[in-house]
Order: C-alpha cells, then structure tokens, then sequence
C-alpha cells in the first residue's frame, strides 16, 4: 500500500515567458497548482468487473504504478518483467491515490478547483471519492488518448483529503486512432509498434476561474497588414457584461510596454463559446526559420467587478501558401529540408534533445509522424524556428465509426495546436492507414474532401494533405490537397534519378507505390508543390541501403543533390532515430547526438525559378 498522502501545498505557474512552462501545454496561466504525478494504486481488471463491482466506491489494490507512464509498462512492473507486457485484444487498468486539498482563501468567490488530464486514454473514467466526473465538454467518458481534457470540480464533492479513481480501457480496435501502434489489422513488427497506452501524460489541480479563458488560443495572421485574428474559448458560469482585453508584449528589452492594446465587450450566456477578435501589432516582425520572432500574448477577460481573470501565450505572425509549383512562407519561396520524426515512447528531455539535433542537421522541417507528443515541443519549435508538419494518428480500417473517430481526433488536436506558428502542414491520412479503400469508395472520398474543406475554411493558417504519399483526390480534376507528395524508396542512385524525372513530368502511374491520384481524371502542369515527403531509409533492416555512417552520408547526399536539381518543393528524408525495428536513424535515440555530419540534410543550392515565373 503507498504511504498516506503527504499535505502537499500549491506550487506556483510562473508567467514569466523565459522560464520552463512544467505542465504539458502551451497555453498558461498565472495560477497555482497541484501535480499529481508519481505513485498510484494499480491493478489490471483482467475480467472487467471493475464496474459492475464498483471499484471506485473502494478497492484493494495489489500494485503500484508511476504516473505518467503506459498501462503496458505498468503491467510489466506489475509481473517483475523487463518488457512491456502483451495483450491481445483488450486492457483495462484502475489507479487511484489520495491528495489533501490545498488551502484556499475563504473569501475567494471567483475560483473553482479543475482537475487536468495532459492525456490518457483511449477510453477514460475519473471518480472523486466515489462520484463519477464529467469533463468540461459534458462527457461521463473521455475517448481519446492525444489531448488534455478537465474536469471543474464542484465543491460540494471536495473533502480535506481526497481519493482519486481512475479506469482506463483500450482494446486492438482498429477503427479507433492509432497511429503507428499495433491493432487487429496491423500487427507489431516492421513499421509497426508496440502498444504504448494509458496514462501517458501529467495529471494536476489547479485553481482556476469561474468565469475564463479557457487554455486554447487559436491564432491567424494577414502578415501584409499586420493583423492577428484569434480566436478564444470563453467558460462562463455567471452570465452578464465581459470585457476581453488583449495585450501583445514583444522583448521586453526593446519595449517593456505592450506594443498593442485592445477591449472588446462581450455579453455573454453561462457556458462555452467561441469568439474571434482581430488586432493590429504595428511594426512586427515575422516569424520563420532564421528568425523565429515570438510576441506574447496576455488575454483577460473581466468581469463587471473589475476582476480580471488571465490566460498567456507566444504567438509569431506567419503565412504558409502552395502556389503555383513553389511553398511560399511569408510572400517569399522556400524549399522544406525536412525529417520524419516518430517519437515513439521517448521522454520529454529526449525530445527535446531530438529537435535539437534535427536542426543541426540542418533541416527547416520536422515531420512528426501521425503521434501525439507533449504540447511544450511544439512551442520549443515555435522558439528555434523548425517548420511542423503534424498528422492525425490514424485509424487502422475504413468505416463509417472509423470516420466518426478520426474527425473526433482531428478536432480535439486542433482546438490545441491552433496558436503555434511553426505548426504549418497537416495531414488527414498517410499511406491509405484508414481509408484502405480511397481508390474504391466514394464515400470515403467524400469524407476526406469534406475535412479538407472544413480545413481551408476554418484554419487557412495551415496547408493541408488529404493523403500523404500516393492516392491523393481528384474532384472535377482539382487535387483535393494543397501538396502533391509521393513516398520514393530505392538504394539505387540511378532508379532514384528516373522516378524523380518521371515525378516531374507528372507521370502519376508507377513513380510511387501506387498510383499518385485517384477519382476523377488529374492532370499535373506544375500546379501544385511536388514534395518527396519521405525517402531515404537507408540502413533498414533488409532494405538494401547503406548500413554505415560514412556510406550513408555520402548516400544522402548524392540523393538530395538530384532532388535539388529539379522541380520539386521539399522533402523528407526517412527518418530522425531508430525506432523499434525501423533502423534507419540520423540519431542516438537516448543522447540526441549525431550519428552522421552536422548539416547533411541542409540544402547546397538556391530554390530553382518557379517554372510559371511565380
């Protein structure tokens, strides 16, 4: 049994912008809070009783477990064993712990006590002291397993000490988000990975308002004119007259004061809602690789007392277009020297030591791999200037559910991410990886241009693909993705040679593993940016390619001098670290240091003239 819990105080959320934020997200506030990491009750429910015999009313655990960690590595602790343990189909795991309720002021009529999850999942329930929870978004059960979800927390549940219980389920379905895990379709193996599920993200208590801004900024830039438009989440439990005042700081060296100031007045009902507002920031500096200028964003929303309750973020004003054959990033071309990067069950100091090293390399793009990871990374891009290409962890199957499932995860990930300026590609699928039968049905078609749409019209901030790799659409011969990409493996630099020249001259049969475009007949004239979006893969198991460091490198180089020869707008050398059964990495995994030359990926040639003269 663990020890009785210790009378732990807050700790304090520094708003300065220079110090490390310590809770997974990007968006702070200037608080207090209660982190709820390290030991925990545990135990599998092998049978899944749990429920029926009301666990969270009390049980008698037989094991621990430190959260965050995965149900798989908690269940191997569990057994004494060295690796993960396997299951089959299903898991369902309980944890539970005590924490005494920090003090509050008596008088404070303004804040409640919420309850944060980083992420957990797939499928979640939380009880405190017996009484089941429901989130923020009005669900008794949080699906899931990439994003933060909270719960406010009424006071009349709340005792001087407090039990927390926990159940986690997933199984091996594969119409849920997966990513690169193993499901019933994709077994472990290969390009396929372990498990890694559960409680893999912080969980804390924290003080926040009645009346806020919740934790979520999205940010839009007309760069021409200077103007942000963002976008806020308002919670309101006591309706009546706001004001939301923004204020944007820059260096506080060069400008103490804020460089913009405005008020909006809102009336607003009790609940949730969004609202968008628009801000001029005279004399900003754009944000790019090379310069990755960062301004602050402190947002207030006041109430008719005067109180003022505060969100923060760093935002940068950027634009990121596909026009004509070219990327363009603020008005002007660039080629994306990019990397795919698959974290795997890495650490968050790793991860950070992996963005380092990547741009040492000398790549301006980081392709993270349909994967999940720890919202501070993406502002840790924002502040070194790394462009990211981020995905959906896909579903393993075609299915209405799997649909349902995927849009879910889409938005959930998007309500998040939408404030960070190196965040500049999305895709919706890789390689078919749920819709196996792109080529075949037209509704799964009609679901994808659906989401693309939805994309262009709600976050124009961001380029879209449909689907990464081969099997783009064509609607009415439009390409229904703002890149063309393709996925090319060969060891050989002349076969390497002839698919890039077939690639540009648009034959889109028999360049990539599959045809490039499906639905209605596509043609390509340089109208839209060809991107070799992985390649390489050199030192893969049975792949063929060079396996040491030397013949590697003077590998990749060879082959990024051809792709720079042509019309091509990008591409993404395969990939960052090894990773499981894929030996194909640039980087020790543990250390983040270089296993091959500093600046290899870095392009040695000026971007080629725009073929239409754009």
């Amino acid at each position: 049994m663990l020890p009785p819990a210790p009378n732990y105080g807050f700790s304090t959320l520094s708003h300065d912008p220079h110090l490390a934020n310590p809770l997974p997200r990007a968006v702070v506030r200037d608080n207090n809070y209660l982190l709820l990491d390290g030991e925990w009750r545990f135990a599998v429910d092998y049978q899944d009783v749990g429920l029926n015999d009301d666990w969270a009313l009390g049980h008698a655990y037989d094991g621990i477990a430190n959260w965050p960690g995965s149900v798989e590595e908690h269940m191997a602790a569990a057994k004494d064993q060295t690796h993960p343990a396997v299951w089959q189909d299903q898991v369902v795991a309980w944890y539970e712990r005590e924490f005494h309720l920090p003090e509050r002021d008596a008088a404070d009529k303004h804040s409640l006590f919420q309850l944060t999850f980083g992420a957990c999942g797939y499928e979640t329930r939380v009880w405190l002291n017996g009484h089941l929870l429901r989130t923020i978004e009005g669900e008794d059960v949080h699906y899931g397993e990439y994003t933060s979800f909270s719960f406010e927390l009424r006071p009349g549940l709340l005792q001087p000490v407090n039990r927390l219980t926990v159940r986690i389920a997933d199984t091996m379905d594969a119409e849920t988000p997966r990513g690169k895990q193993e499901s019933h379709v994709y077994k472990r193996g290969g390009i396929w990975y372990q498990t890694q599920t559960g409680a893999v993200r912080s969980v804390w208590l924290e003080m926040v308002e009645r009346n806020r801004l919740r934790s979520r900024v999205g940010v839009e830039s007309v760069i021409e004119d200077r103007l942000v438009r963002f976008n806020l989440s308002t919670r309101i439990q006591d309706p009546g007259p706001y004001t939301l005042r923004l204020q944007v700081f820059g260096n506080a060296d060069e400008a103490p004061g804020p460089l913009a100031t405005a008020d909006f007045p809102l009336r607003l009902a009790a609940g949730q809602r969004e609202q968008r507002v628009v801000m001029e920031v005279p004399g900003a500096r754009l944000w790019q690789p090379g310069a990755p200028n960062l301004y602050r964003l402190v947002a207030q929303l006041i109430d008719q007392e005067g109180y003022a309750a505060q969100i923060e973020t760093d935002f940068g004003l950027r634009k990121i277009e596909s026009r004509g054959s070219r990327v363009y990033l603020n008005n002007a071309p660039v080629y994306l020297d990019g990397i795919l990067y698959q974290p795997g069950t890495a650490t968050y100091e790793e991860i950070r030591r992996h963005f380092y090293a990547m741009q040492e390399l000398g790549c301006n793009l980081v392709r993270v791999h349909i994967a999940g990871i720890d919202p501070r990374l993406y502002a840790l891009a924002d502040e070194l200037g790394l462009l990211l290409w981020v995905e959906v962890p896909s579903p393993h199957s075609s299915t209405t559910r799997s649909r349902q499932n995927h849009r879910a995860e889409l938005l959930r990930m998007l309500a998040l991410m939408q404030s960070h300026p190196s965040v500049v590609i999305w895709s919706l699928y890789n390689e078919d990886w749920g819709c196996q039968d792109i080529a075949t049905n037209p509704e799964t078609r009609a679901y994808i241009v659906e989401m693309y749409h939805y994309m262009q019209i709600n976050h124009p901030q961001f380029l879209v693909v449909d689907n990464d790799g081969w099997h783009h659409i064509s609607d009415h011969g439009r390409l229904q993705s703002d890149l063309l990409t393709a996925h090319l493996y060969t060891p050989d630099l002349g076969r390497w040679q002839e698919l890039l020249d077939r690639l540009v001259r648009g034959e889109l049969d028999g360049t990539a593993a599959f045809p490039l475009v499906v639905g209605d007949p596509f043609f390509y004239r340089c109208q839209k940016p060809l991107i070799v979006s992985e390649w390489g893969g050199f030192g893969f198991s049975d792949y063929g390619g060079p396996a040491d460091a030397e013949a590697r490198t003077n590998s990749i180089r060879a082959f990024k001098h051809e792709l720079r020869q042509r019309s091509i707008a990008g591409d993404v050398y395969t990939q960052a670290t090894n990773i499981e059964d894929e030996r194909n990495g640039l980087i020790n995994f543990h250390t983040g240091e270089l296993e091959v030359p500093a600046g290899v990926l870095a392009s040695q040639v000026e971007v080629p003239a725009d073929p239409h003269g754009e």
